[in-house]
């Protein structure tokens, strides 16, 4: 136990302080910018990243992953802020919580293993546009030195790692040219641009809205709304931690510590959150491997916020701007180009579906769902594909069947079977296929029938253990029928 305490906290200290340093850098454009969006006060969204990133230190599955305030979830709170206020938001934050940590202790992650790689890699790469688009108001059309700044810091991360290793270079970036920047007194969008920072701290205190059954139907749809597509973007942001890091994770764990610290950040003031693909990847590159990390963004952000609020408004955007697009190369599949050509049609069009959708609404869950969902389509045609043989005997006929027997199938299964054969002996031989379903029941029922009412005598055989015991189940037609057990 204290081995994988010193393990997970204290075997990268140097790597993991400096990264988290650099995170709470970015986190405080994007907390402003989720608020925003939201429609609430920029503290909210600040609040949240400091307290989820705080909280999911300890209880979270992924070490070295940054949860904080994201858009994804900030695009789901807009209806509900808009037509109830802030602490309906507030009270729907904690029930988020709650749903989460159901959803952790039922080991809802348990899902992730039916998400296709191919949808895998689309959530990757659509999330790297995504990060870039974000980026593009806060850049193009601005003024040119705005370009220089965006283009000098694109320079420093890229080329600085060469010569100095153990000071992030993102964090020389942000550093070096915001003293350049004051110095210089020169025209550029900052931090402070985005909205008012409040030198204080959070406070506990209880959202005021009736606790009455109304209040829950009000929050609970945004609610579970919120839960699903914060798990869905912290576990698929876990799995690609951990191909980063070469390292496993909790995924369960991590659902249950989002739940913990979605509740708590309601009670202070804060607005739901997950966990953020784009300061991972921040985190990851620049070092971070462990809790204390994630301990550090957390704590260094409220720092940042109380101690130098002042100064961290004069931030120069584009710095920060060159760091997010940094990111999102680093962030998309760039051999996924490759992959469209090499890849199975369906994959590649899963892959483009789940880009495609995500990129359009903005909304990572429906991207995933629709590639699932595709992913699920062109795995049934594929299988349904059922092939019967023929073979004419001496003194009796055998239909040798081949295949995934299911709903998808029975209609090709049904129309193989010579219907109108008369006083033989049939058999229908599924040695070589499996018998998945009740629609797939229904149609042997159904040929059976048929077959045995023109006066034939029919055998099932070569039935698996598993086909052997849904036909013993379900099946309705036993006359003139005999099923030959397996061995």
């Amino acid at each position: 136990m204290i081995e994988k305490i010193k393990t997970s906290w204290f075997s990268n200290v140097r790597g993991d302080i400096l990264a988290g340093i650099v995170v709470a850098l970015a986190l405080i454009p994007e907390a402003i910018a989720f608020s925003i969006i939201a429609g609430v006060d920029p503290m909210v969204g600040l609040y949240a990243s400091f307290c989820i990133a705080v909280i999911i230190a300890f209880t979270g599955g992924r070490p070295g992953m940054i949860s904080a305030a994201t858009g994804a979830m900030a695009l789901l709170m807009v209806p509900l802020v808009k037509e109830y206020g802030l602490d309906y938001l507030l009270a729907a934050t904690i029930l988020t919580g709650v749903i989460q940590i159901l959803f952790g202790i039922f080991k809802v992650a348990k899902v992730m293993q039916f998400v296709p790689r191919a949808v895998m890699i689309g959530f990757v790469n659509s999330l790297a546009i995504l990060i870039f688009m974000a980026q593009v108001p806060h850049f193009i059309g601005i003024n040119n030195l705005t370009y220089v700044f965006v283009a000098i810091t694109l320079l420093i991360v890229y080329l600085l790692p060469r010569f100095i290793k153990t000071i992030p270079a993102p964090l020389i970036a942000i550093v070096l040219l915001t003293a350049v920047a004051l110095y210089a007194n020169f025209d550029l969008r900052t931090v402070g641009d985005l909205g008012a920072i409040q030198q204080s701290l959070p406070s506990f205190f209880i959202p005021n809205v009736p606790f009455t059954f109304e209040t829950l139907m009000i929050i609970f749809p945004y609610s579970l709304a919120l839960a699903i597509v914060g798990l869905l973007e912290s576990l698929l942001t876990a799995s690609i931690v951990d191909d980063m890091t070469d390292t496993d994770s909790n995924k369960n764990k991590e659902a249950r510590g989002q739940g913990i610290a979605n509740i708590a950040t309601g009670f202070f003031g804060g607005m739901a959150g997950c966990a953020m693909i784009g300061q991972s990847v921040i985190n990851v590159k620049s070092g971070g491997r462990g809790r204390l990390s994630t301990l550090v963004a957390g704590t260094f952000l409220m720092f940042l916020i109380l101690v130098l609020g002042n100064l961290v408004v004069q931030i120069p955007m584009p710095v920060l701007v060159g760091i997010m697009i940094m990111v999102s190369i680093g962030t998309f599949d760039w051999t996924s180009f490759k992959y469209l050509v090499n890849a199975p049609k369906a994959d590649a069009a899963v892959m483009v579906v789940t880009m495609g959708i995500v990129v359009a609404t903005h909304d990572l869950s429906k991207g995933v769902i629709a590639g699932v969902l595709l992913s699920a389509v062109f795995f049934v045609i594929k299988i349904s594909k059922i092939q019967v043989q023929k073979q004419i005997l001496e003194h009796s006929t055998v239909y040798h069947v081949t295949g995934q027997l299911f709903f998808a199938s029975v209609d090709n299964f049904v129309d193989a079977i010579d219907l109108t054969d008369r006083e033989g002996k049939i058999t229908i031989d599924f040695s070589q296929a499996h018998v998945w379903d009740d629609s797939a029941v229904g149609a042997i029922d159904k040929v059976v029938l048929k077959l045995s009412e023109n006066d034939n005598e029919v055998t099932i055989t070569g039935l698996n253990k598993s086909s052997q015991k849904i036909v013993n189940q379900l099946a309705v037609q036993r006359m003139n029928t005999e099923v030959v057990q397996e061995g």
